[in-house]
């Protein structure tokens, strides 16, 4: 018997319970992994919650991120048992564009349980090595987070040297897109409303910092480019998403992210239309996404934030945390072994 965290019979915080749960059996191509470090995310949230997955079958964990040691292997496999590895978030999103299917596959949701226990058995041509400048509670950062940052930033936003780039916020996915853009040697405003979350903006290298309770601060961030940004990674949707529209330069683009303020958006379509703005969704990307990703992290030694550690017997109190808005970084819970 392993442990976990599963949702036994509804959605709530209250009905997730530490439970024994099965040894599950290796299948060929399969390996079995010792969870070390499990890093949370908004949907972790929303999935208990019961607004990510309405329609989940019960027992249910949840997660989607971890990082550990092989302690299994099938016969015939080519991978070792101690190796270091983090999991890739989409089982059957290989290469190319999403599908529904490859969707449906992430851990953590309607196919496939989550990583919020001790031990699992995953394909192991999903897992790959640990980038060696890093231990497990920064490595299981890496699969939601930093992927879909990397995939608005590198991807689909093609950032380089004489970009402009504006990340909201002190979360995960934001202060992942701020490294990466600044790897690319790209000119970054950040946004926070607490001074000391200020300063690790300007430590992190955010060019200029703006406080986005202050009512001229996007006049501000505007004066601080040309002609308006390149591209904005937007967190928080609702009815900040027109108001974003308003900063980025014509041909830029809005990398659309998080529903932070809310599902539901009003936009003034001239804005997207007669200045040929691109509204790109991102969600993670594909194993081939993650390859290139993690090559980046390793070439420059990127070392994620990570904001709390909490242990495996107080993961219902790191997803309280989650759900408020005083980490800076990523949240870990860590689990066997860590």
């Amino acid at each position: 018997m392993s442990q976990a965290y599963a949702l036994i019979d509804g959605f709530g915080l209250d009905k997730l319970q530490c439970i024994d749960w099965p040894r599950e059996p290796l299948q060929p191509g399969e390996a079995r992994v010792s969870i070390e470090a499990v890093s949370l995310n908004r949907r972790d949230v929303l999935l208990v919650e019961g607004v990510y997955a309405p329609r989940l079958h019960f027992p249910a964990i949840p997660c989607s991120d971890a990082a550990g040691r092989i302690v299994e292997v099938a016969p015939g496999s080519a991978r070792q048992i101690g190796e270091r590895v983090v999991a890739h978030m989409f089982p059957l999103w290989r290469d190319g564009r999403p599908t529904s299917e490859k969707l449906r596959s992430g851990l953590g949701g309607i196919a496939n349980q989550g990583t919020l226990r001790t031990e699992m058995v995953l394909p192991e041509d999903i897992l790959r090595p640990i980038p060696a400048h890093l231990d497990a509670r920064s490595a299981s950062t890496l699969p939601c987070a930093a992927l879909t940052a990397w995939s608005a930033v590198a991807k689909f936003g093609q950032v380089g040297p004489d970009s402009r780039v504006l990340v909201q916020g002190t979360g995960g996915v934001s202060l992942f897109a701020l490294q990466f853009a600044k790897l690319r040697g790209a000119f970054v405003v950040a946004t926070s409303s607490r001074p000391e979350k200020m300063d690790k903006l300007r430590a992190l290298g955010a060019d200029v910092v703006l406080d986005y309770t202050d009512p001229g601060w996007a006049d501000a961030a505007k004066r601080s480019t040309e002609d308006g940004f390149d591209l904005i990674v937007e967190v928080a949707g609702g009815a900040d998403l027109d108001g974003t529209l308003r900063l980025v330069r014509p041909g830029g683009m809005v990398a659309v992210i998080g529903v932070l303020s809310g599902a539901r958006a009003q936009l003034t379509l001239p804005l997207v239309l007669m200045r040929q703005v691109s509204m790109q969704g991102v969600t993670c990307g594909s194993l081939v996404d993650f390859d290139a990703m993690l090559a980046d992290i390793e070439w420059h030694r990127l070392f994620p934030v990570v904001s709390d550690v909490f242990s495996f017997a107080d993961a219902r109190t790191a997803l309280q945390a989650m759900s408020g808005n005083a980490f800076f970084g990523k949240i870990v819970v860590e689990a066997s072994g860590a």
